[in-house]
């Protein structure tokens, strides 16, 4: 089961919109739908809730600390309250995967996520779940970091956040560790198609015109 939900960002209003933020809008997304509110607790570094959810202690941590020193943030909690890496949910903007998708794993590497990184260095092991929410990727790996430092489009805003509804909906599952059962619920949308482009207009026709005028 899951005991601590983190959401990976950067602080500060002039991140708050962009890409990289996707995990900080997850958890968001989880304070409103378990009616809590994260508030500043220096000693883990972070914005931190706590509620009981069917008699189990369950935290919310959004890590102040920027992205690269997510870690530090989250191995605080994790160690003073005795949560296990398997109890942890880490939730963030994933490159690989499109807009409108999301992706629940355990383990793996950090595939060079900053955030990630930090989290395997201070908890000493990879055996933590991630929810990885799909920005896209911009194509060049020479603009990945302006990439997820901008605010999406509104099209892929919007799909990123459907990708995020369905996986708060999975958050029953996953907070009793029915980890199959969420990873069903939270894989099994896919993203629209794009729309196809709207036929041209074509003129009227001369008849028609002289009908129209008769």
């Amino acid at each position: 089961m899951i005991k601590l939900l983190v959401g990976l960002g950067n602080p500060g209003n002039e991140y708050e919109d962009t890409r990289h933020n996707a995990g900080f809008w997850w958890i968001d997304a989880v304070a409103r739908e378990l009616k809590v509110s994260l508030v500043p607790e220096r000693s883990y570094h972070g914005l931190v809730a706590r509620t009981t959810v069917n008699g189990q202690t369950v935290w919310l941590l959004e890590p102040q600390t920027f992205m690269n020193l997510s870690g530090k943030s989250v191995s605080a909690l994790a160690r003073f309250f005795k949560i296990q890496p398997q109890e942890i949910l880490v939730a963030h903007d994933e490159l690989d995967i499109v807009p409108g998708e999301a992706k629940l794993k355990l383990g793996g590497s950090h595939a060079g996520h900053n955030g990630l990184r930090d989290i395997h260095a201070q908890l000493g092991t990879s055996d933590y779940w991630r929810l990885r929410i799909g920005v896209g990727h911009p194509g060049d790996k020479a603009e990945v970091v302006s990439w997820v430092l901008k605010k999406p489009m509104l099209e892929h805003r919007k799909a990123i956040g459907d990708s995020i509804h369905r996986a708060v909906l999975a958050l029953p599952l996953l907070l009793a560790g029915d980890m199959e059962k969420a990873m069903v619920k939270i894989h099994t949308s896919k993203p629209p198609r794009p729309k196809p482009p709207r036929p041209a207009k074509t003129a009227p026709s001369p008849t028609a015109e002289s009908g129209e005028q008769g």
